[in-house]
């Protein structure tokens, strides 16, 4: 199972969740941050039905996938 963890960092003159190189909007204080990452930890964990998906990877390629909709990650949020 793939295992990930947003992460509250100071961003943009306030405060976001991020995941590897990506960031949420930004947010006015820690504390929103934070319950903004956990909201969207909750939905990572509700299953769906199988999709295909579309995400840029690291080089900016754009890949089109087949997701299996309850195969979720194990979330965490830190900070």
């Amino acid at each position: 199972m793939v295992q990930i963890t947003y992460r509250i960092v100071e961003h943009d003159g306030g405060w976001a969740y991020q995941l590897g190189g990506t960031y949420s909007e930004t947010y006015p204080d820690h504390d929103t941050a934070r319950a903004a990452a956990i909201a969207v930890a909750r939905e990572q964990k509700v299953p769906d039905e199988n999709t295909l998906i579309e995400y840029a990877n690291a080089s900016g390629e754009w890949i089109t996938e087949r997701a299996d909709g309850h195969d979720r990650p194990e979330v965490d949020v830190e900070g």
